[in-house]
């Protein structure tokens, strides 16, 4: 039997698009011990859900790593906490599939090393911004080439993060199809001087810094004008700090002072609550871990 560990996300980062990706001090875990058949239980976020869907993220990625390596499975018993919120934008999708492929990679004494893993994941995810963090924990940048999955990982100082999130529903899905299919160069130029600062800002815990650069012309403002009262809670949260839809959306991330966190947290959820959307905050921090074993 093993049990692991596996954080939140936030991928995108203001102008990073479908780049960047920050693992977050948010964690599902989740228990594997080999049985004689598959069977699968959760608590917490979006177990009512899950418990009717005994295929799904975490045991289909299980399975692809005995597939891939070409291993016999006799079943195993799967038992998750949950406590990322679910169609969040923080990356619930990502921490399923790897806790799936890093507990079937530790029940076989570890046939995959860490490239292989982030190879695997982007394949079943489609993209690395969030299945890299949290598979390696901090700030990553990441890239796909014909070969493999380019990665490079950055240390972030203790930073405090709040997130809010609406009780709407929001899928991937919808908010790919509503971006454009084609930027202007203009715009191209923006994304990317910025994407290098946030980086930089986020390394060295420069908040005045990355609330200067965390706008983005590529995806945000053709989401947010779709998520009921996304603009005006993203206008509200650039008050105090460094602000950006989380992912896809609907929650919004912000860099706050620590001071400002619950003053901010309280006054984001008040913008939704009157526009009639119930929602909830999270302060968090950066996370130097990703997954691991307990």
């Amino acid at each position: 039997m093993i049990k692991i560990r596996v954080p939140a996300t936030s991928a995108n980062l203001g102008p990073g698009f479908d780049s960047l990706g920050l693992a977050l001090d948010i964690w599902n875990e989740v228990k594997f011990e080999e049985a004689d058949e598959m069977t699968y239980q959760v608590t917490g976020e979006g177990a009512e859900k899950l418990n009717q869907k005994p295929k799904n993220l975490l045991t289909n990625s299980f399975k692809r790593v005995y597939e891939i390596c070409d291993k016999p499975m006799r079943g195993v018993n799967i038992q998750a906490y949950n406590n990322i919120p679910h169609s969040s934008g923080l990356g619930s999708s990502a921490a399923a599939i790897v806790a799936g492929i890093y507990g079937a990679n530790e029940l076989l004494t570890k046939p995959l090393d860490t490239n292989a893993l982030v190879k695997l994941a982007a394949e079943i995810e489609g993209h690395p911004d969030n299945v890299a963090p949290a598979l390696l924990g901090g700030l990553v940048v990441s890239t796909i080439t014909e070969s493999e999955v380019i990665t490079r990982r950055y240390e972030i100082p203790e930073l405090t993060i709040l997130v809010v999130k609406p009780e709407v529903q929001w899928q991937t899905h919808t908010a790919r199809s509503v971006l454009p299919n084609t930027v202007s160069r203009a715009d191209a130029i923006f994304n990317i001087g910025r994407t290098a600062l946030v980086i930089d800002a986020l390394r060295n815990g420069d908040l005045d810094l990355l609330q200067k650069v965390m706008d983005d012309r590529i995806h945000q403002s053709y989401r947010l004008k779709h998520i009921p009262a996304g603009v005006a809670v993203y206008e509200t949260a650039k008050q105090f700090g460094a602000a950006a839809l989380s992912g896809a959306g609907p929650s919004i991330i912000c860099f706050v002072s620590a001071e400002n966190a619950e003053k901010a947290k309280e006054k984001l959820i008040d913008v939704f609550t009157k526009q009639g959307i119930p929602s909830r905050g999270l302060i968090t921090q950066p996370s130097s871990l990703g997954g691991h074993k307990l």
